[in-house]
């Protein structure tokens, strides 16, 4: 069931998704240091940033992935015939 992270991310065109990734990756910097300092308010804001930015990573690739090539298709088992 996608949920509304995942719809947002998949509207999004490269440039902005480069610009999101770079805005999240800065967040996380801040949210990491400020955890250092004893301030561990952000917990749940850093699992939901990492979250959304490895959703966005994995966007990314699959449609690098799906302008290279398509997607190889699951190998499927041979078994043996019944005789």
């Amino acid at each position: 069931m996608p949920n509304k992270h995942m719809n947002k991310i998949t509207a999004l065109d490269a440039a902005e998704m480069a610009k999101q990734l770079g805005e999240s990756k800065e967040q996380m910097f801040r949210i990491r240091f400020q955890m250092s300092l004893g301030q561990a308010d952000g917990l749940k804001k850093l699992r939901q940033l990492r979250k959304d930015r490895a959703r966005m990573l994995t966007i990314a690739r699959q449609r690098e992935m799906g302008s290279a090539a398509p997607a190889a298709a699951p190998a499927q088992k041979k078994g043996k015939g019944k005789k």
